[in-house]
């Protein structure tokens, strides 16, 4: 597999300490025998120079420390001899199962030292730092796009390419990115990973959880700019900008009129071609907005949400309750 000595490299004046600690030049370690240090520059970090390095045969890369070497041979082979004792994923380098450790034990030993976010791998607090710093160095060869990681860069390059690797094995869909695979999938199986603690309901994304814990909190960190209303989602927010600019950017393509949500126009479009997708399921009738499927489902149910505050009265529709309040006005007069 390489082209190495079979002697280990001698020490040349290991760094003494006080108190009988040595240090190994490659990797700082101390230890207080020669011995051992000898043992482990044999089997863990021996040193060479490139000219006299451990060289791999399938890639031909050199390496100077012996670790190193061994680690990049594993990525070659299927061997993975690092077993995770509390799941059944196996590993081909050691600093792999430790990093994956983590997960389960929730350890976040890289601490940012700029606010109090921790993480439990390096990579993800030098990705981090650079939010505080502002640094870019990954630049797209096709546009002047720059982003803070490598991997935002490559799914980026795919938006040039039109590559989209990641093929669903249920139907004929393909995604540029493993995550967007994911969510797809359980859109087949109806798996729903994200469970509420504080009710039962659960979620396919983890985004749609946070959503959702928002009405348990009543959080809306989404704060208008131009008046004092605030949203418990960005979209919502970005929907609701429009009422101050006046921009309505979804065109129907059967007549002109324009809409400032995606949603109106869609509900829009079913005045052209007569679609009622909303089906009641305790009668034959059908509807074009599911508000008003909602709305009918009470002729069935009885259920009267809308409540004055003025008397014991309660309506079906809050439009009927609008009504009933003037009654109370009036008769104040």
């Amino acid at each position: 597999m390489a082209d190495m000595k079979s002697e280990a490299p001698k020490l040349t004046n290991p760094q003494r300490h006080s108190g009988g600690a040595y240090t190994c030049e490659g990797c700082e370690r101390i230890y207080t025998s020669l011995n051992f240090l000898q043992k482990h520059k044999k089997y863990y970090c021996s040193l060479r120079t490139m000219t006299e390095s451990w060289e791999c045969n399938v890639c031909k890369k050199k390496f100077t420390l012996l670790s190193c070497f061994n680690s990049h041979v594993s990525t070659h082979t299927d061997e993975k001899p690092y077993q995770c004792t509390q799941c059944d994923k196996a590993f081909n380098q050691l600093g792999n199962l430790t990093k994956h450790l983590r997960t389960h034990t929730g350890e976040k030993p890289y601490q940012c030292t700029q606010c109090d976010k921790a993480f439990n791998q390096s990579g993800h607090l030098t990705a981090h730092l650079r939010t505080h710093t502002g640094e870019k160095p990954y630049q797209c060869t096709q546009c002047d796009k720059t982003f803070c990681i490598s991997g935002a860069l490559k799914r980026h390059l795919r938006t040039h390419t039109g590559e989209k690797p990641h093929q669903c094995t249920q139907c004929d869909k393909a995604f540029s990115e493993p995550g967007n695979l994911t969510k797809h999938l359980r859109n087949h199986t109806g798996e729903k990973p994200y469970q509420c603690t504080l009710c039962n309901k659960a979620f396919k994304q983890s985004c749609d959880l946070t959503t959702h814990l928002r009405t348990h909190t009543g959080e809306k960190p989404y704060q208008c700019t131009q008046c004092d209303k605030a949203f418990k989602v960005r979209g919502a927010l970005t929907a609701h900008l429009r009422t101050h600019t006046g921009v309505k950017p979804y065109h129907c393509p059967q007549c002109d009129k324009a809409f400032s949500h995606s949603t109106h126009l869609n509900n829009h479009l079913r005045t052209h071609t007569g679609e009622k997708p909303f089906q009641c399921t305790q009668c034959d009738k059908a509807f074009s907005h599911s508000g008003d499927l909602t709305k009918h489902l009470r002729t069935h149910t009885g259920e009267k949400p809308y409540q004055c505050t003025q008397c014991d009265k309660a309506f079906n529709q809050s439009r009927n309750l609008s009504k009933h309040l003037r009654t109370h006005v009036t008769s104040c007069q």
